[in-house]
């Protein structure tokens, strides 16, 4: 599976060439979601009732229509009675052979601040593990996987640390445990929680212990 970073500031490329330095299979696109080349799937950064009338959701559905969002809100209503959950992703199918899939991943809510959250590293995780789910058991897998700067619309998180939770959402990805115990625990909370050695998801200023 191949990433597609996406965002039409250069200053959201930059943080995602900082953050996924070294991770494989990703590439770093300056592009709106109008421009994008066809891909299997587009993650959307959502909020939880599937609402889709503003940001790249809007994009979302000017160009697959909204007849796919009302599918979206459909499966919120039969499968989580009317609120998904952060850290939930749902795929659905757009009808278009060039753009064959969506994968709704909530990061908030209701629109507004997700700042000292891990709402996007929850996002993205949850995204992830839906297309594998998908692919372990569909014939034809999803292979491009484009995904914006989570969370830094409405939620006013800045590019920087959207890209760091994500980029620690890959690792997990591509690196799971092959048993759980807190150690286990505990190293993924480190690079879930902590840039370097500063806390930056819940209390702020807190040193990270060795």
């Amino acid at each position: 599976m191949e990433l597609w970073l996406i965002h039409p500031e250069e200053q959201a490329i930059d943080a995602f060439a900082q953050r996924f330095a070294g991770l494989p299979s990703v590439r770093t696109m300056q592009s709106t979601f109008e421009e994008l080349a066809p891909h299997d799937c587009f993650v959307t950064a959502a909020n939880c009732y599937g609402i889709m009338n503003a940001g790249i959701d809007a994009a979302v559905v000017r160009k697959h229509g909204s007849e796919l969002a009302t599918r979206i809100q459909y499966r919120i209503l039969d499968e989580f009675l009317g609120e998904q959950p952060v850290g939930t992703a749902i795929i659905e199918p757009t009808g278009s052979t060039a753009y064959p899939y969506v994968c709704h991943a909530p990061t908030m809510r209701t629109p507004g601040s997700i700042g000292n959250t891990d709402n996007i590293y929850r996002a993205t995780f949850a995204a992830l593990t839906a297309i594998y789910r998908y692919n372990t058991q569909h014939g034809h897998p999803i292979e491009t996987v484009a995904l914006p700067a989570m969370g830094c619309g409405f939620g006013g998180v800045d590019y920087s640390e959207s890209a760091r939770q994500m980029a620690a959402a890959y690792k997990h990805y591509l690196d799971p445990p092959h048993r759980l115990d807190w150690n286990t625990v505990i190293e993924r909370e480190k690079r879930i929680t902590y840039d370097g050695d500063q806390k930056v998801v819940g209390r702020s200023n807190q040193k990270r212990s060795e």
